[in-house]
């Protein structure tokens, strides 16, 4: 052994070593998502991130198949999102939006009303997606007050639905299945109508609507607003419904004179195969929320859209003012990379993209079904989902997916990805043969 291999391996392992203290401090003192101070899951060391490719401190790279939880549509280090941020930070990295404006939000407000649907004019910024989700119900609740109509405070929704974790947006998550049960005495009450039940690739009847629209036209006096993850509902689920439920949905909203907020935090900027997911059905809404792909993954930044009547209807009588103002809203920083996020969409084809990522993994991921213990396989857009019998074991599952090569993170019962519109058809083949493998084992899973 030379000098410089023995040094070297005296390296790796002081190296490993600091990163088994790190970890045992994490384990110790930082709550990651949705997990317990109690014996919470593993988490794995990423000390970089490139192209599509997550790596970890022990020089494992593992193929994202997650996009980041939605976010990273674009891949990890890209030049051009990298050199926006830095040419903004040369200028400033954050003002207060109270009395100033800037060039990076104002660019960025005009490529969003350019491409979000037509009715949409006024938009505002915050810097999640469940405070834009807050803004949209704030909106429609002060819309309706403005008009004199007080009792119109309630919100209709559907089961299975997600739309993130502070109160307002747990108040419209699914009341039994969802994640908040435990917070239903606290929120405050809101409608729920069955989960649709018609599928994206079934046939439309009004049977599938009438749950609905009984609950519309028997609340619709005390209702503020309907609000919805069109097409997909996302953590509640991953479930892909009817274009058609969608449409009727806003044809009852508008003959019972109740504003539509669709939540698009997820699925807007193309994972869907539209650009926004509202065009399956050639609807707008009232209000639009966007999020998480906005930025390309990079910084934390959402928006609120609506509509002139919305807006105009709360500025109508009384203060006139939307009561709200995130200490970092429209921080220029992420409003510099959304504007080169959003170019960098458009420049690269986002749509045959997305195209190429849904006949792959329409190819690839069918196979899983041959399984007993797999419910159902489904593909829409960039979105693969595996439905199991039964929940997984996260811990067991996620290990095997590391020791393949691979990043996913399921939930539940489900095992699905959604990987960056970047990922190469080489890899996206493999992120489907790795998921295979994994669930060929029931040891692996349960």
């Amino acid at each position: 052994m030379t000098e410089q291999t023995e040094d070297s391996g005296l390296q790796i392992q002081k190296q490993q070593k600091d990163w088994q203290q790190k970890l045992a401090f994490d384990r110790q003192h930082i709550w990651h998502p949705y997990t317990s101070m109690v014996n919470p899951l593993p988490c794995y060391p990423v000390v970089a991130a490139s192209g599509v490719e997550i790596e970890l401190a022990n020089g494992e790279k593992l193929i994202d198949g997650m996009s980041s939880w939605w976010a990273a549509i674009h891949g990890y280090q890209h030049p051009k999102l990298d050199a926006a941020i830095e040419k903004q930070l040369k200028k400033m990295s954050h003002v207060m939006f109270g009395g100033l404006t800037h060039q990076p939000a104002i660019d960025l407000a005009q490529k969003l009303i350019d491409l979000s649907p037509a009715g949409l004019q006024k938009i505002f910024f915050s810097d999640s997606g469940s405070v834009a989700v807050e803004v949209a119900i704030k909106m429609a609740t002060q819309y309706w007050y403005s008009q004199g109509l007080q009792n119109k405070k309630h919100l209709l929704t559907v089961r299975g639905g997600y739309h993130g974790d502070t109160a307002a947006c747990m108040s419209v998550c699914d009341p039994d299945a969802g994640m908040h049960e435990m917070f239903t005495a606290i929120l405050p009450p809101q409608i729920f109508a069955e989960k649709p039940a018609c599928g994206f690739y079934e046939e439309f009847n009004e049977s599938h609507i009438q749950n609905f629209k009984t609950l519309i036209q028997k609340n619709h006096a005390k209702l503020a607003a309907v609000i919805l993850e069109p097409i997909v509902q996302g953590a509640g689920g991953m479930y892909f419904y009817s274009p058609a439920y969608l449409k009727a949905v806003r044809d009852l909203c508008d003959e019972f004179n109740v504003l539509l907020i669709l939540d698009e935090i997820a699925t807007g900027f193309g994972r869907s195969g539209k650009l926004f997911a509202c065009e399956h059905a050639d609807i707008e809404p009232d209000i639009l929320c966007i999020g998480k792909a906005l930025t390309g993954g990079y910084m934390t930044l959402a928006a609120t859209l609506c509509s002139e009547k919305v807006a105009l209807g709360i500025s109508k009588e009384g203060s006139g003012l939307l009561m709200h103002g995130p200490t970092f809203m429209a921080n220029p920083l992420a409003c510099a990379c959304a504007n080169a996020s959003i170019d960098l969409l458009l420049e690269n084809n986002w749509v045959t993209q997305v195209k190429n990522i849904e006949q792959i993994l329409t190819r690839e991921l069918p196979i899983c079904a041959r399984f007993s213990y797999v419910k159902e396989v489904r593909v829409l857009g960039a979105m693969g989902v595996i439905e199991l019998t039964a929940a997984v074991n996260m811990q067991k599952i996620q290990a095997c997916f590391v020791k393949e090569g691979i990043w996913l993170r399921p939930f539940g019962k489900l095992v699905y990805m959604m990987p960056p519109y970047v990922i190469s058809e080489a890899q996206l083949i493999y992120l489907c043969s790795a998921v295979l493998k994994v669930l060929s084992n029931p040891d692996n899973l349960f």
